[in-house]
């Protein structure tokens, strides 16, 4: 989760190395970014709102970032990390997506596959600007956001693919599926802000995944 920062760094000299400010000021900036496109949309959005959301000076910003689209992208890496850190947290850290120890059994993978999806749903809800970035003001953003978002994406199917343990081509397929179909369930409540209606999600696509499961699409190959 992105760190407590404060607004504006503390005048005058301070013990801060030079890359601890500038690591300092670019949260400020990526979290800034994330706030005012919620406010704003990514085209009402510009460079002057996120220097006075963050409180940093507009040499600073050019110091660290080319242009408003190169700041975004850095905000786009940062709900990402967002992102899978929550699903790291939520499953654990072992090979394969899996908690280390004893190999899972395939109830033990479902579950896993479960808490995942809520902590997915969970991270949007907490963090909505930076869920509002990702999935909503991508889109504004052009071309090169769109493919590190479905690259992301890609990522995420793998990942779901891996904890499952489903090698076979048809349950890949299926898990690209159930990615792609809950990025798009939960873009509209995310515009919206709506947090209940985010974590609503999570019954209903639990028990579809497990339909799927006892259909033997998604069981280990």
């Amino acid at each position: 989760m992105p760190e407590s920062l404060p607004r504006r760094l503390p005048r005058g000299r301070h013990a801060l190395a030079r890359e601890e400010v500038e690591r300092i000021q670019r949260s400020r900036l990526c979290l800034a970014m994330a706030e005012v496109m919620a406010e704003k949309g990514y085209v009402g959005t510009s460079v002057e709102d996120v220097l006075k959301r963050a409180g940093v000076s507009r040499q600073s910003f050019y110091t660290l970032f080319s242009s408003k689209i190169d700041c975004f992208m850095a905000a786009f890496a940062c709900a990402g990390e967002l992102l899978l850190q929550r699903l790291s947290e939520a499953i654990g850290d072992g090979a394969g997506g899996v908690p280390a120890g004893p190999p899972p059994t395939a109830e033990d993978r479902l579950e896993l596959c479960e808490r995942a999806i809520l902590a997915y749903l969970g991270a949007l809800a907490d963090e909505l600007p930076y869920a509002r970035l990702f999935l909503v003001e991508v889109y504004a953003a052009g071309p090169e956001a769109i493919q590190r978002r479905s690259r992301l994406q890609e990522v995420i199917s793998d990942a779901l693919a891996d904890l499952l343990g489903t090698g076979d081509e048809a349950g890949r397929f299926a898990c690209r599926v159930i990615v792609a179909a809950t990025s798009a369930m939960v873009t509209v409540p995310v515009a919206e802000n709506d947090r209940d209606a985010l974590r609503a999600i999570g019954p209903p696509l639990i028990e579809h995944v497990r339909l799927l499961w006892k259909a033997g699409v998604l069981r280990p190959s």
